[in-house]
């Protein structure tokens, strides 16, 4: 078959990987000049297949009024004029309940676990170097109560085959030897020794070339002006390269659109609606001024629900969600107020570890902002759209780099005539499948990461 895969982030590279190992003719079209430069640029880093509850929970539109007034908060609703935005926040409000909770929390286990073994595979085959460190994920608390929560929601995980074990200050502190300069203020922590993390940019990069190696026709600085439908199908899609203006038409017996947060104004195009919005992640990537202090094992700091991973002798800390559009401006008030509340976090964590410094005190802090393409249940999209010929892998949320060797994976299999190997509702597939509510999930919904 003939594949056209619209979007290069880590979703759309692997989709396009798999479907070649799988022997089919690929067409990879991305309106930058390389692979993962939008939301795949400058995540997180982590693999983390055993912290991935669902931002829905009980206590999830309590927390969200209380922090729609702090331009801090880990979760910003901006209200918009825009009907979508509202529409989404409905769903998400209708997901904010144990049954939905507990089957969520079941189908994102069951994806990361199969993409983890996914990202694996695509290591061992093809020797890709991205920066991996594989010491684990270490959660971190500085505050009882929330830690009191911990073993509980530990448990619950445990019930979906994750090993997140509880473990004291000093245990923590013995894990990651780096945190001890802040060891007054943990009150202890959780760990799962089988998480993550890694640079998902030098990835995707690298996976992208070889894709191009192995036959894959890369369309880089293209935009995706149309699709065009009869109504019933997908006959071809209209794109531009921007180099030379240059029109063209590329025809297909199928169409992947892995487009993040514009798959929903794509498929909407051709009268596919999808519950995926954008939420407006910040990230800051500051060169370590003592790298023997720094910390490897991936981390979450749960006050601040942010993570921290190192990249090389790179620190990259990335967090908070905005939910109010397409907006991408990093030199706004507001979005100066979030990537400063990241670097002074790191100060105050590793102090004196990272070049935490100013540009203009004559420090060099990357800050990136990405849009993660949510859907209120933060489950993604992956399968068949109405429309014949046309799929859709997207809606990864802040998930993207866990769930993507996994999802490319999938969909290629589906693709292929091929039934992935884990229960998982793939969409137009079928319905989702049950899962039974374990005990001790109000506690887990309570210490949720937001």
């Amino acid at each position: 078959m003939q594949v056209t895969v619209l979007g290069a982030g880590i979703i759309g590279v692997s989709t396009a990987w798999h479907l070649l190992q799988r022997g089919h003719e690929v067409t990879l079209v991305d309106r930058q000049p390389d692979a993962a430069l939008e939301t795949s640029f400058a995540n997180a880093a982590q693999i983390s297949v055993s912290y991935c509850e669902p931002w829905a929970n009980k206590e999830a539109p309590l927390k969200t009024l209380k922090w729609m007034f702090s331009d801090e908060s880990p979760l910003l609703f901006r209200p918009q004029l825009d009907w979508a935005q509202w529409r989404w926040g409905l769903q998400f409000l209708a997901q904010c309940n144990d049954k939905a909770f507990v089957r969520n929390v079941a189908q994102l286990v069951a994806l990361g676990a199969y993409s983890h073994a996914a990202l694996k595979d695509v290591v061992a085959e093809t020797g890709i170097e991205y920066n991996r460190l594989e010491r684990g994920i270490a959660h971190y608390y500085t505050d009882q109560k929330s830690f009191d929560g911990a073993a509980d929601a530990a448990a619950v995980m445990q019930r979906f085959g994750v090993q997140r074990r509880v473990v004291t200050r000093e245990e923590l502190l013995a894990i990651e030897p780096a945190l001890q300069a802040f060891g007054d203020r943990i009150v202890g922590g959780t760990y799962t020794q089988s998480d993550e993390s890694g640079d998902a940019r030098v990835f995707t990069q690298q996976l992208a070339a070889l894709c191009g190696q192995r036959g894959a026709r890369l369309l880089f600085g293209h935009d995706i002006e149309q699709l065009e439908s009869d109504g019933r199908e997908v006959r071809q899609v209209r794109v531009r390269d921007r180099a030379t203006g240059l029109a063209s038409v590329l025809k297909a017996d199928a169409f992947v659109v892995a487009c993040g947060s514009y798959s929903t104004p794509l498929l909407a195009s051709v009268g596919v609606n999808v519950p995926i919005y954008p939420g407006k992640g910040y990230s800051a990537t500051l060169p370590l001024l003592r790298p023997e202090r720094a910390p490897s094992v991936s981390l979450l700091d749960d006050q601040m629900k942010c993570a921290v991973s190192r990249l090389g002798n790179e620190l990259r800390v990335a967090g908070t969600i905005e939910l109010g559009g397409f907006d991408l401006s990093l030199d706004t008030p507001l979005a100066r107020k979030r990537c400063d509340m990241l670097v002074r976090r790191i100060e105050q964590v590793f102090p004196g570890v990272a070049d935490t410094r100013t540009a203009d005190e004559g420090g060099d802090p990357r800050f990136w902002c990405g849009l993660r393409p949510a859907t209120p249940t933060n489950i993604p999209l992956i399968g068949r759209t109405r429309l014949r010929k046309l799929w859709i892998n997207a809606g990864h949320g802040t998930l993207g780099w866990t769930h993507g060797a996994g999802s490319g994976k999938a969909i290629a299999e589906l693709i292929h005539g091929e039934q992935p190997a884990m229960n998982f509702g793939f969409q137009g597939m079928g319905s989702y499948p049950k899962a039974a509510a374990p005990a001790g999930v109000r506690r887990l919904q309570a210490t949720s990461r937001g």
